[in-house]
């Protein structure tokens, strides 16, 4: 992963990481109100020895005073000490409780020595500090001094002794928030990684590209109005995700600009990919540009065409391929000019074999002679066989990948499902990309710039495309042509 790929990962998982610092900072504002409060008290001890007459002698005594250092220090955090400091006290604990809040510590080549006792009461870290003090000096004499009542070698004094303290040294509060934001930061940018590096869902064009062995065809943003209304409005809608079709259409135009294909399905790997959706909005842009479509609902399972333009199920494709009904009387207007749809009809048992037989093949021939274009909406390739029957009879299949949610061995199933058939897959459509962030592909630029829809001057002149192009007589986008040639 290089730098630039590391930014992107953290542009994408910003919410993981964000989260993710909000809990580490929460879980040490939580430490930090349940820690007790300890204050803490300090005392200073001076260590020395029986000067000598030269300075030789001051300066080995001055040397025996810091070797004592050390030892003493041990002995301030003894047992032995802290247990007589609980009994001059009267305290409610034991010496191993004590010895847990006592420490003795002392600077290199120095015979001072400080002592901190910490508690949950600043007075009796006072006192504490101050008894304990008193009886090592105590302690010492008694082990310094000879058995035959000499002067002790070596005597210890309090330096400075303990006073209240006002603010507690436990806890930390930015000490502990400084910390749980470094870990938070650390975490979520782990985290984010992880998760990229085990993310299997196909989110670029190079990877959708290598799976499918296809170009893409087209990159539909997302557009939550589409969860309510399917269809666009393309007489009178120039918003990105209808750009996006019309770009679709112009592409589907110059696929194979010899043999151009008229019957198309589209499926997916998955449920939920957009793949409706798509079929009904490629087949209102290609009639927007004066073909005459005709839309197909091929998913004789779960079919939703009908609820999608409002209308009528009972008579359709299972009805026409049974002998039910006639190709004319099945076939429905729709309130957008251009285009007519063959809804799913009754749904039958054997919905695979009604598809694969002669009459399924005949019928869609039928609809190729009158219509520019058949577009067919299919089931999910892994989900039954319905798709890969019909793509075998079609033209050229389309295939949805959504972003971020498809995953790649789904997808490289479905693909492997269309060859077995011997299915020209004809492109990949991305669906539901993110308008902003590293998924996005400028739509944006839509939103800044007015773009005209396609419409026919008053004088018969030549019809200007939403690219700036002109149209030529079949509605294709001149300037798309020359690019694309």
């Amino acid at each position: 992963m290089n730098l630039q790929d590391f930014v992107k990962t953290l542009r994408s998982r910003w919410i993981t990481v964000c989260v993710t610092i909000v809990i580490s900072l929460l879980a040490a504002v939580a430490v930090t109100l349940l820690t007790t409060p300890l204050y803490q008290a300090s005392t200073r001890l001076f260590v020395s020895t029986n000067g000598g007459s030269t300075l030789a002698e001051t300066y080995q005594g001055n040397r025996v005073s810091q070797e004592r250092v050390v030892s003493y220090a041990q002995l301030l955090t003894g047992e032995t000490l802290a247990q007589r400091t609980i009994d001059k006290l009267g305290l409610e604990m034991t010496a191993a409780e004590l010895q847990s809040h006592v420490t003795a510590s002392s600077k290199l080549d120095t015979v001072l020595i400080d002592v901190e006792v910490l508690d949950t009461s600043p007075v009796r870290a006072r006192d504490v500090a101050n008894a304990l003090s008193d009886e090592f000096v105590v302690m010492v004499r008694e082990l310094e001094t000879p058995e035959d009542g000499a002067s002790p070698n070596a005597r210890v004094v309090v330096e400075q002794r303990a006073s209240i303290s006002g603010t507690p040294v436990v806890p930390q509060p930015l000490r502990n928030i400084a910390i749980g934001l470094g870990l938070g930061v650390a975490l979520g940018i782990g985290l984010a990684v992880l998760r990229d590096l085990l993310d299997n869902t196909v989110k670029s064009r190079e990877s959708l590209e290598g799976i499918t062995k296809a170009g893409i065809v087209g990159s539909i943003p997302l557009d939550k109005e589409r969860r309510k209304h399917a269809a666009i409005a393309f007489e009178s809608d120039n918003s990105p995700i209808a750009e996006a079709f019309r770009k679709v259409r112009t592409n589907l135009q110059f696929l194979a600009v010899d043999n151009p294909p008229r019957v198309i399905v589209v499926t997916s790997s998955m449920p939920n990919e957009g793949k409706s959706t798509t079929a009904i909005n490629i087949a209102l842009a290609l009639a927007e540009a004066e073909h005459k479509v005709v839309l197909v609902d091929g998913d004789m399972r779960r079919p939703t065409l009908h609820k999608n333009l409002g209308l009528v199920q009972p008579v359709g494709f299972s009805t026409v391929l049974s002998g039910g009904a006639s190709l004319e009387d099945a076939l429905q207007e729709t309130r957008f000019p251009g285009l007519t749809v063959l809804t799913s009809g009754a749904i039958p048992p054997n919905p695979s074999e009604l598809l694969g037989s002669l009459a399924a093949k005949k019928l869609l021939s039928e609809m190729r002679a009158q219509f520019d274009y058949v577009i067919v909406d299919s089931t999910p390739l892994l989900a039954v066989t319905d798709a890969a029957i019909l793509a075998a009879s079609a033209d050229g299949v389309l295939i949805m990948a959504r972003f971020g949610q498809t995953k790649r061995e789904q997808l490289a199933h479905a693909v492997e499902s269309l060859e077995s058939v011997g299915a020209p897959l004809l492109g990949a459509v991305f669906t539901m990309v993110p308008t902003r962030g590293s998924g996005s592909y400028s739509y944006g630029y839509y939103g800044d710039v007015s773009v005209q829809k396609q419409s026919a001057p008053a004088d018969g002149g030549p019809k200007h495309s939403a690219t700036g192009g002109t149209l030529g007589a079949s509605g294709v986008d001149e300037a798309a042509r020359t690019t694309a040639q």
